[in-house]
């Protein structure tokens, strides 16, 4: 690919940054990147005051991938981010209330294989730097309404020739790159291969003397309920505890396909469904239980954007020829930040191995009809079936997004 050309990113996340300064210190001399927001993004997937940096996978793709990262993490670009901590992952029999989830158990024993082919040490029990860099690095951003895409323009032979954003600003280029995460089948055709589902998070305030008492709590991850727990969050004081399940969508009436909202980024609203948050008390409940009545100071959704397989989606579109797809995050992308920019720059280039090029293509065996059962991800979800958010849920949703976004208005 020319050095010269003009590339257009829409999207300023893990993906759509890391590819940015990839391709910056790979010597391209015009890059752009598009956002509503500068990084970090408030309502992005990738932001927050917390994150799992692992590399046990089932996919011993992954698991070389994320150990990769994982080394990169501990180097002095990225180690102010990086707090290294004991990590205890659980299976468990199921309840009425917390079903246990059959794929849980196997992927608990692909994990367990892979770690110990790749020689890694794993014990059984029962029971916004980026951003700064690439504007050094000669990134142009462009955010606000003269960022926030919402059509990609089209030539006669289906070529991407622009963007056009809320401002009606238009931007063209020689290639594009949508790396818009849970947004993504909204703004382009997407075919069925991704869906937008809406994840539960909750924050509980701990006093100080009870982040004395749990500062060695370890991640918890139960791989039959999906529920997980970090670490105490000493800047904050919270506790933050979610959901790694199958989550919620929200149909966009306009394109019908689930997606966020389309308002300009605000902190996550003070909402989730209350079978969601039944959920979030009872995995506190079974961890710990003196905390659980005191409920959570505050919730949230956060927006995965899932693929069939979890896999990620690295491939130039197969009706856009000059449209490259960065996606399909499918709730564990973030671990990778330090090398994603080299897997997606090596697939837009066409330069990786024919297995990662497979792997990461543009499925397109779904694109007549959705199929929601196909959906099942790598087998690390936990609890419930996916399901729509009410028309009343949407409502109190949206609502509760206003007032967020009004409280951030004014900070």
């Amino acid at each position: 690919m020319d050095k010269n050309s003009r590339i257009v990113i829409v999207g300023a996340g893990a993906f759509g940054l890391s590819t940015a300064l990839k391709l910056a210190q790979d010597g391209y001399k015009s890059i752009t990147v598009l956002d509503r927001s500068m990084p970090p993004v408030p309502d992005g997937s990738s932001n927050d005051i917390s994150r799992v940096i692992r590399f046990d996978y089932g996919d011993a793709i992954y698991a070389q991938i994320a150990k990769e990262a994982f080394d990169l993490w501990k180097t002095p670009e990225y180690q102010e981010a990086f707090h290294q901590t004991p990590c205890l992952w659980v299976c468990q029999d199921g309840t009425p209330e917390q079903p246990v989830q059959p794929r849980a158990a196997e992927y608990s024993r692909k994990t367990k294989r892979v770690l110990t082919e790749m020689g890694q040490e794993w014990e059984a029990r029962d029971a916004g730097r980026v951003a700064s860099r690439c504007a050094a690095a000669g990134v142009n951003f462009m955010t606000g309404p003269h960022g926030q895409v919402e059509e990609f323009e089209y030539g006669s032979e289906g070529e991407v020739v622009a963007v056009r954003t809320a401002n009606g600003n238009r931007v063209t280029g020689d290639v594009f790159v949508a790396a818009t995460g849970a947004w993504t089948a909204s703004l382009l055709p997407a075919w069925n291969s991704m869906v937008a589902a809406g994840q539960i998070v909750g924050y509980l305030r701990l006093s100080r003397e009870e982040m004395t008492k749990l500062k060695d709590l370890p991640i918890y991850f139960n791989f039959s309920t999906g529920f997980f727990c970090f670490p105490v969050h000493e800047p904050t004081g919270y506790l933050k505890v979610a959901v790694h399940g199958f989550g919620y969508t929200s149909q966009n009436d306009k394109k019908a396909v689930s997606a966020p909202p389309s308002a300009p980024p605000s902190t996550r609203a003070n909402f989730v469904p209350a079978d969601g948050l039944k959920r979030l008390h009872a995995g506190l409940k079974d961890l710990l239980p003196e905390l659980e009545p005191r409920g959570f100071e505050k919730v949230g959704l956060c927006w995965y954007n899932d693929t069939p397989t979890g896999d990620f989606i690295f491939d130039y579109h197969p009706e856009h020829k000059n449209l490259f797809i960065a996606t399909g995050g499918s709730g564990h992308a973030f671990k990778f930040l330090p090398v994603l920019g080299k897997y997606i720059v090596g697939s837009l280039e066409r330069k990786l191995s024919s297995d990662l090029l497979t792997k990461w293509k543009f499925p397109t065996q779904f694109r007549e009809q959705f199929r929601d059962d196909a959906f099942q991800g790598d087998g690390s979800r936990g609890g419930p079936e996916r399901r729509e958010l009410s028309s009343q849920e949407r409502n109190t949703f949206n609502a509760a997004l206003t007032v967020a976004s009004t409280r951030q208005s004014k900070i």
